[in-house]
């Protein structure tokens, strides 16, 4: 008889996801585990104690999922994990804390996507600005483009050493090149928007962020993507279903075209859903975070044209 599917979900935080809960079930694990307030220093009992229980065909069965808010944490468990791997006894376990790996990787597939169908370039080709950069989806929507070869900043909306200093931290460890940006005013929003091709917006859910007044101070600007779906939407004239879409308010930028909350969202629920079941499905196991989900949606937006 074949051993059941269990997904133990490890979080830092009071209470696990119900998106990830849903996420998982739906994906085809027949036992959810969830795990709050998890330390750091106990995720090597936890994982020895899921892969010792079971055989080499029940570890098979047998997935890590690690959530919270902090990016940095969820990495550190997840090298947790894999230090406390004893092959053959080695699991799959997949890092997507708050949703903001497959959330970034999705956005920035979907502006990839609308960038090289709308004027012919690549990431590295362009300047880029995220909005909102601080916060766990901001962070990595800018390592993901900076990897990609784009010239990223990361705004924090008061405080520029908070920007310079999360692009430290996450250079240092992904060896990318993040830059730094404050825009406490609409001036500061506009100086900073002037030349650049790209801008993500993952700020917090109904601010605006950019109003059409400021949108006018774009001078280069290629394409935008937003992932707040809860009005006011983080970029004025922009709509949620949008996926390449002219942005009407970039009066400047006559060509800059848009990418919705909605759209980014349906890749998102995709991958997940595709990166989850990878879980299940795979001989070998598998270490998963932002760069495997950024490759997924990459072939996921390939299959939908």
């Amino acid at each position: 008889m074949e051993k059941r599917s269990i997904l133990h979900m490890l979080d830092p935080m009071p209470n696990n996801s119900p998106f990830d809960i849903n996420m998982a079930m739906d994906a085809g694990f027949d036992v959810l585990m969830p795990y709050s307030n998890v330390k750091l220093d106990s995720v090597n009992r936890l994982t020895q104690d899921a892969i010792f229980s079971r055989s080499p065909a029940g570890i098979k069965r047998t997935g890590l999922f690690i959530g919270g808010r902090d990016l940095e944490l969820a990495m550190d468990m997840l090298d947790a994990c894999k230090q406390a791997m004893v092959p053959p006894f080695e699991v799959s376990v997949f890092a997507d804390p708050s949703g903001a790996f497959t959330t970034a990787a999705a956005l920035v597939a979907c502006v990839e996507q609308a960038l090289k169908t709308h004027h012919g370039k690549e990431l590295k080709d362009c300047r880029v600005l995220v909005f909102g950069g601080t916060g766990p989806v901001g962070i990595a929507t800018g390592i993901i483009a900076s990897l990609a070869g784009a010239d990223t900043a990361l705004v924090d909306h008061l405080l520029l050493d908070s920007a310079l200093d999360v692009a430290k931290a996450f250079n240092r460890r992904f060896g990318c090149t993040l830059k730094g940006e404050c825009a406490r005013t609409e001036e500061d929003k506009a100086a900073l928007i002037a030349d650049v091709d790209i801008i993500f917006c993952a700020a917090k859910a109904g601010v605006q962020v950019l109003s059409s007044a400021v949108l006018k101070a774009a001078q280069h600007l290629k394409v935008v993507g937003d992932v707040n779906a809860v009005p006011p939407l983080g970029i004025e004239g922009i709509k949620r279903s949008d996926l390449g879409a002219p942005l009407v308010n970039a009066i400047n930028s006559p060509g800059a075209v848009a990418v919705g909350a909605l759209a980014v969202g349906d890749v998102k629920y995709q991958l997940q859903h595709e990166m989850l079941n990878f879980m299940l499905s795979t001989d070998k196991p598998v270490y998963l975070d932002f760069r495997e989900a950024f490759n997924k949606a990459r072939d996921i937006l390939i299959q939908k044209k």
